[in-house]
């Protein structure tokens, strides 16, 4: 993959996880700021490092394996990993302006 092949394809991973919502906030996870890390390798491997919005998250079981389920589906993805990680923990200070606003 070139790199404008990449580019193209890290803007479709990222329209994918913005469909990616939690659970208790009216957000996608990509403008709440839990999308900490998107790699893209040529061969198409696509490696996310991601958090949750708390450790004891509901949706911690669910919401990983849904960023990689629709992330897995794109053209030109040979592979996913979500890694969820822990540090820095996830503060409101990481949403988007959009985000914030919506939240009010």
């Amino acid at each position: 993959m070139n790199e404008k092949e990449l580019q193209e394809l890290k803007e479709k991973v990222v329209e994918a996880m913005r469909k990616c919502y939690d659970p208790e906030i009216p957000v996608n996870i990509y403008d709440l700021g839990l999308i900490y890390e998107t790699n893209i390798e040529p061969s198409g491997f696509v490696h996310v490092k991601m958090t949750l919005t708390a450790p004891g998250c509901p949706a911690a079981g669910s919401l990983p394996g849904e960023v990689e389920d629709r992330i897995r589906v794109l053209p030109s993805v040979t592979d996913v990993k979500v890694e969820v990680i822990w540090d820095p923990p996830w503060t409101k200070d990481m949403m988007s302006e959009a985000a914030k606003l919506q939240l009010g």
